[in-house]
C-alpha cells in the first residue's frame, strides 16, 4: 500500500456500478431498501468488465464499495481483475429517496428525485423532506474519504448521486451531466 507524503493529495477513483436488473425485486414485491438487492444485468457485467481494463485503475491501493448488491458485484469484478481487496463502506450507499425506506415504486422514488433536484438537494427553509439532503450525503461520504486519504489511490465503487455530490458536480442540467453506469470520475482529495 502506497502512503502519501504530507504534500500529496489522495486520488479517489469513483466508479458507478453497472446496469442493474430490478425485475427480481419487483417480482418479489420488495419495497424501499429491497430494491438495493438488485444484481447486475449481463450488460452491467460487461460495462464493469470494460471499466476494469481502464489504465487509471492500475496501482490502486484498495477498493471500497457501497454495500448495495449492484455496487458489490461491480467491485468484485474490478477486484478480480486488479487483485485488490474490497472494503465495504456503508456510508457510500446510494442517496436515500425516502429515509423511511418505504417507497413502493420507482415512480414514487422518481418523484422524490425530481423534488430533490428542484430544491437543489437542500430542504427549503422550515421544511423537512422524506429524501436525504445533499449536506447529509456530503458528510457521510467525506467521513469515508477521510479514513482513506492517507493512501495514494483508492477506487470507490458506488452510485451516481454519491459521485455527483462527492466530486462537486452540479445538479443543473443533470440530464446532460448524467453519470452513466461504469463511468469513472477522478477526484483529488486533500
Amino acid at each position: 500500500i502506497m502512503r502519501l507524503d504530507w504534500w500529496d493529495m489522495a486520488k479517489f477513483i469513483f466508479i458507478r456500478h453497472g446496469e442493474a436488473d430490478y425485475s427480481h425485486c419487483r417480482a418479489r414485491g420488495f419495497i424501499g431498501h429491497g430494491y438495493d438487492l438488485a444484481q447486475l444485468t449481463e450488460k452491467g457485467i460487461n460495462q464493469i468488465k470494460q471499466t476494469s481494463e481502464d489504465i487509471r485503475l492500475v496501482d490502486a491501493d484498495i477498493i471500497i464499495a457501497s454495500p448495495y448488491t449492484r455496487a458489490l458485484q461491480s467491485a468484485s469484478i474490478i477486484a478480480s481483475k486488479l487483485g485488490r481487496d474490497i472494503n465495504i463502506e456503508v456510508d457510500v450507499h446510494e442517496w436515500l429517496p425516502d429515509k423511511s425506506f418505504m417507497f413502493k415504486t420507482f415512480e414514487e422514488a422518481d418523484a422524490f428525485n425530481r423534488d430533490f433536484i428542484a430544491c437543489d438537494g437542500i430542504y427549503p427553509e422550515g421544511e423537512i423532506k422524506l429524501w436525504e439532503d445533499i449536506v447529509s450525503i456530503d458528510k457521510r461520504v467525506k467521513r469515508v474519504l477521510d479514513k482513506y486519504k492517507h493512501l495514494k489511490k483508492v477506487i470507490v465503487v458506488c452510485h451516481g448521486m454519491v459521485m455527483t455530490v462527492a466530486t462537486g458536480r452540479s445538479f443543473v442540467n443533470r440530464d446532460e451531466e448524467n453519470i452513466i453506469n461504469g463511468q469513472i470520475l477522478e477526484f483529488d482529495y486533500e
